[in-house]
């Protein structure tokens, strides 16, 4: 997997970035490596990890000002998340993993988002 930077490119996307990336490795019984976000100045990493098949990208596309941080106002794309989940549109798609949950079954899923400082 290639590294990117997020922003370098982000006006390229009309409105930002909100995609579903399929994750090829994750089966539902393992939790496996994810994503990885890095701070280069900072030196700080998120590490997520999941049981799910995909992971939604959103770059804080409707951010405008108005909400306030300890930092100032959070403006567009100034926020980002990674969120894990079943692929868009799952009901509609057979070949996709399921997401049909019958009465009796109970739903469980893993997410570990794990904080570092890298050297």
């Amino acid at each position: 997997m290639q590294e990117k930077t997020i922003g370098a490119e982000i006006e390229k996307v009309e409105g930002g970035y909100d995609h579903n990336f399929i994750l090829n490795e994750i089966s539902s019984s393992e939790i496996k490596h994810a994503a990885v976000v890095k701070d280069p100045l900072s030196k700080r990493e998120m590490h997520v990890y999941t049981d799910q098949p995909g992971i939604q990208f959103y770059s804080g596309n409707y951010l405008d000002g108005t909400l306030e941080g300890v930092h100032g106002r959070y403006q567009k794309h100034a926020a980002m998340c990674l969120e894990t989940q079943h692929w868009p549109d799952s009901p509609n798609q057979p070949k996709f993993p399921s997401v049909v949950l019958e009465p009796t079954e109970k739903f469980h899923s893993v997410t570990v988002y794990k904080f570092a400082v890298s050297n």
